[in-house]
């Protein structure tokens, strides 16, 4: 089983809840998601798997204000489930001990 770096985009407001608890959709409740949405679109925590397609969400950003990115280690790529959307998630919750956070406040683009 070979287990690569991953990366999450989170609303900033959302940084202490994940600091505390690590990505936990259950706790969705204080900013909208990257896609605007404003409860879990899924059971699990949308992950992208390279650091283009981080880039890729961090100006997908429709949280109202700006986001973090986080690094996401030991996740297992074939744990990891294709939503609708074509974006790939893994259905379980990440604990705080896999996260880095890799940059914080990156402003939303306005296009």
């Amino acid at each position: 089983m070979r287990r690569v770096p991953h990366f999450h985009v989170s609303s900033s407001l959302n940084r202490s809840s994940i600091e505390a608890f690590g990505l936990d959709w259950t706790r969705m409740s204080v900013a909208r998601g990257i896609a605007g949405s404003v409860a879990p679109e899924v059971e699990g925590c949308f992950l992208a798997t390279d650091e283009w397609e981080a880039e890729y969400f961090l100006e997908m950003n429709n949280t109202g204000g700006p986001v973090d990115l986080w690094g996401v280690d030991g996740v297992d790529p074939a744990a990891l489930v294709s939503a609708d959307t074509g974006y790939l998630f893994l259905p379980a919750t990440i604990p705080r001990a896999q996260l880095r956070l890799l940059r914080t406040d990156v402003p939303p683009l306005h296009r």
